[in-house]
């Protein structure tokens, strides 16, 4: 199974929501979850994982799947070239390094230069910047380049957005 993650706040609320699918080319979602906490963490750049790290574990806590194969952020798995944790990278620290983790940025970190891999996906010329831990970063940009839909984002990531803004 496939878990991906997203936040979205609102006032001093977060609501996070975690879809699962079976394939990377699939194009339906299995099951979704969702919950929304208190959370007035302001966002800082760089700290980002203070804020959405507790919402994702909090989440996580409450899913039931035995076999992972790898979980999806919105962000990034390290902030530079030197092993900087960035939210994905948190996460498999606090997975102890079980699961892989894909990070999935719409923005390039300044600080980055080769541990990151852009991605283009179906007519975009932006790309998608891909970080991982616990995997290949060849292959997990080949994974998210396999995932349905032909625009930038794939559609699975789409509708995740569009759950976590839905109250």
């Amino acid at each position: 199974m496939i878990l991906a993650f997203d936040t979205y706040y609102f006032d001093d609320k977060a609501k996070t929501v975690c879809i699962s699918f079976k394939n990377w080319p699939d194009s339906e979602i299995i099951k979704s979850y969702s919950e929304t906490i208190y959370n007035d963490v302001p966002y800082e750049s760089g700290e980002f994982y203070k804020r959405e790290l507790p919402c994702i574990l909090s989440l996580f806590e409450k899913i039931e799947i035995n076999r992972i194969e790898a979980i999806l952020v919105d962000g990034f798995v390290f902030l530079d070239d030197y092993g900087k944790l960035g939210l994905g990278g948190r996460l498999y620290e606090s997975l102890n390094k079980k699961i892989p983790v894909i990070g999935i940025a719409k923005s390039h970190f300044a600080t980055m230069h080769q541990s990151e891999k852009e991605l283009i996906r179906g007519r975009s010329e932006k790309p998608l910047y891909i970080t991982s831990a616990g995997i290949g970063l060849e292959k997990a940009a080949k994974l998210i380049h396999s995932m349905y839909g032909g625009n930038r984002i794939p559609s699975l990531l789409k509708r995740l957005d569009r759950l976590t803004r839905e109250k």
